[in-house]
């Protein structure tokens, strides 16, 4: 029986690599012939050694120009008439709307994952409002077709896609992409007397790292050290991206140590007490699953997303959105009681280990894509809401 192909459309190889990796496995393991189409970006030799099969892009980012978006449209189509794919995964919004189009009246199912509903929903300006009402509309006219489902990662998401139209039937919920607990395992809290923070992901205004950093100030104005670890990079292509001189200007404060991308994520997690992710909204945050398997106590924005992973005095200090002075009294909160850190930190490690395990979300996606090619998608996968 010749195996079922399935194909991941993704923007970027990092991205595939750091964020869907487990559930390509999962599926590789299972049967299945996984087919990666990216933009290449140094990810492609890592890609090909795990034994998928590579189909590289090039995905403007970034750029409105609807010309090459036309091009891109067109290059996705010829692939999946050539590649024959069963079913498609697409991830997050950009691949969700150019693989929607391209896949119409081919023969395949489509799973399109939404991880977060990104810039155009986040942002508060005019023209991403603007952006977010066209996405809307476009995204709830081509979920509604046949053969087409959603995939969420917490149930605000979930509500958000039944607003624009979409049938709940064909949304299914499996919190993200899992975490490795046995090779992100419990640390020891550092030493020293300096309480340490991590932060761990794209260095974008809507991910809350401005506000971390006026927190940081604000305790120092409290008398309050707290050394800040930032681990991460620009996104030049995401209209939130924090310039470069903004970043150096970072490194030059005191207890501040801006790390760039780090390659092993367990250096910054042995090197901090606590996880924060101040963030405006996520789908699941990747961060906060790697320092909760590592055995951290978190802080975190009370928003989709955040609030799975930071339970509310369980694992976590929740904070509202954009409020620098709510996150910086959090942090006062736990830089002042180990026992409570210690605490959080034991409760971090079980819900890592108990709800958001790679060997959980593996076999839930392996579900969900079997019973996508059965016929029978209205059977929920185990770790769906």
């Amino acid at each position: 029986m010749t195996a079922p192909i399935l194909l991941y459309l993704v923007t970027e190889d990092w991205y595939f690599l750091s964020h869907r990796l487990p559930m390509a496995q999962a599926a590789q393991a299972a049967g299945y012939e996984v087919h990666i189409a990216t933009r290449v970006n140094g990810g492609g030799a890592e890609i090909e050694r795990h034994g998928f099969v590579l189909h590289p892009l090039d995905w403007p980012r970034g750029s409105l120009n609807p010309f090459l978006r036309l091009a891109l449209w067109r290059d996705v189509r010829a692939l999946y008439r050539k590649v024959s794919p069963k079913l498609v995964h697409h991830v997050a919004i950009e691949p969700t709307i150019i693989g929607s189009l391209a896949a119409i009246g081919l023969p395949m199912a489509t799973l399109n994952a939404l991880a977060g509903l990104g810039f155009a929903f986040t942002s508060r300006t005019l023209k991403a409002r603007l952006v977010g009402c066209i996405i809307g509309w476009t995204l709830g006219w081509l979920l509604r077709r046949p053969h087409v489902s959603a995939l969420v990662q917490n149930s605000d998401d979930r509500k958000a896609l039944i607003s624009l139209g979409v049938p709940a039937d064909r949304i299914f919920l499996i919190p993200g992409s899992g975490v490795d607990t046995q090779a992100l395992v419990p640390l020891p809290e550092p030493d020293g007397d300096l309480i340490t923070a991590g932060f761990v992901g794209r260095l974008l205004d809507d991910k809350g790292i401005r506000m971390l950093v006026d927190a940081h100030d604000q305790l120092a104005r409290n008398g309050l050290q707290l050394r800040l670890l930032i681990a991460g990079s620009p996104d030049p292509a995401n209209p939130a991206s924090i310039s470069a001189g903004e970043i150096e200007a970072w490194r030059s404060r005191p207890n501040i140590s801006v790390l760039g991308h780090v390659t092993d994520i367990r250096e910054v997690w042995a090197a901090a007490h606590i996880g924060v992710l101040p963030s405006r909204r996520e789908g699941l945050p990747k961060s906060l699953l790697e320092a909760a398997a590592c055995g951290r106590p978190l802080v975190a924005t009370d928003v989709p997303g955040c609030r799975e992973v930071a339970r509310e005095n369980v694992n976590a200090l929740l904070v509202p959105p954009d409020d620098a002075v709510a996150l910086a009294d959090a942090l006062a909160v736990l830089i002042g009681d180990r026992e409570r850190r210690r605490r959080f930190g034991v409760a971090s490690r079980a819900l890592a280990e108990q709800e958001f395990s790679a060997i959980r979300i593996g076999q839930a996606i392996v579900e969900l894509y079997d019973r996508l090619l059965s016929g029978d998608p209205l059977r929920r996968p185990s770790a769906s809401g």
